[in-house]
């Protein structure tokens, strides 16, 4: 079991979100645990906090989860799947405020190499900067 940091891919759209979890997977390989929600529960743009809080599960490692989000929804969405999760474990998840596919490239290439959960926010976070 890996204990590198995992990341979640929360987009409106199944497709961008589908989209960019592969495209970081190509580029990370299976180091990272990643996981995606995207689009509202019958399949269309929208964010679903129940999918949300599935992904989180899904890319959990006792190292945390950094969440990247497209819109404000599914930052919110993300913030309520994160009250909704067991006690233990939201205070090992992030919201990062990055770009979501620069950012997810950025922070799973940094949990790659086995960063903690504030570097790997750190390091997506850093594009807005520049």
């Amino acid at each position: 079991m890996t204990q590198n940091v995992g990341i979640v891919i929360v987009s409106h759209s199944p497709k961008v979100a589908e989209g960019a979890a592969d495209m970081v997977r190509q580029m990370v390989g299976d180091s990272v645990p990643i996981a995606f929600a995207g689009g509202n529960p019958e399949g269309g743009i929208g964010t679903d906090v129940g999918a949300i809080m599935a992904a989180i599960d899904a890319a959990w490692s006792q190292a945390g989860v950094a969440i990247l989000v497209d819109l404000g929804g599914a930052e919110t969405n993300s913030e309520m799947a994160i009250e909704m999760m067991r006690e233990d474990q939201r205070s090992r998840i992030v919201i990062c405020n990055a770009p979501i596919v620069e950012g997810a490239v950025m922070a799973a290439t940094e949990a790659s190499g086995g960063s903690d959960l504030a570097k790997v926010k750190a390091a997506a976070e850093e594009l807005m900067a520049l």
